[in-house]
């Protein structure tokens, strides 16, 4: 039984080496130990607030970058609806420019038309006029072939002369 009971030296002994330590460990040991585990604590705290801070700071970017995708397709809209309106501007204009140069046409067409119809009129009135000329003389040729006829011409001729 004496291994299970110790003596009282061997437990004295052992006290007092345990309280030396004890002593030595709360002297030299413990206050680094201590700085280190409340440096670790501060870092940890650090990392932790700074993790919350990166957080924050990504929700704003995050929301930042909603709001630019919000205007870049604001203005893509925007642009869009100019071309449009561009395009149909320059369609419209084109349009309005094709029927002006189809009225014009038209009217140069049917002034055109008009002259050429004038000028026909006109020859064919001048070649009226010259077979009207032609035949009246080849008339009166044939009428007066003889004296007797081209004097009873004249006489008839001077009888209207006196009376206008």
């Amino acid at each position: 039984m004496e291994l299970v009971k110790p003596a009282f030296g061997l437990v004295f002994w052992m006290l007092v080496s345990f309280s030396i330590i004890v002593f030595l460990l709360k002297k030299f040991a413990w206050p680094v130990i201590l700085g280190s585990l409340n440096e670790r604590e501060k870092s940890i705290a650090d990392a932790l607030n700074a993790a919350q801070k990166a957080k924050e700071e990504m929700a704003n970017l995050k929301a930042d970058n909603e709001k630019l995708l919000a205007e870049a397709r604001n203005q893509r809209d925007l642009i869009l609806k100019e071309a449009r309106d561009a395009k149909e501007s320059i369609i419209n204009e084109a349009r309005a420019k094709a029927t002006e140069e189809a009225d014009r046409l038209t009217r140069l067409s049917r002034e055109q038309i008009n002259n050429e119809k004038m000028a026909a009129i006109t020859e064919l009135k001048n070649q009226v006029a010259s077979l009207s000329i032609e035949i009246a003389e080849k008339v009166i040729r044939q009428q007066l072939s003889s004296d007797d006829k081209q004097k009873q011409l004249v006489q008839d001729l001077l009888k209207d002369v006196k009376m206008n």
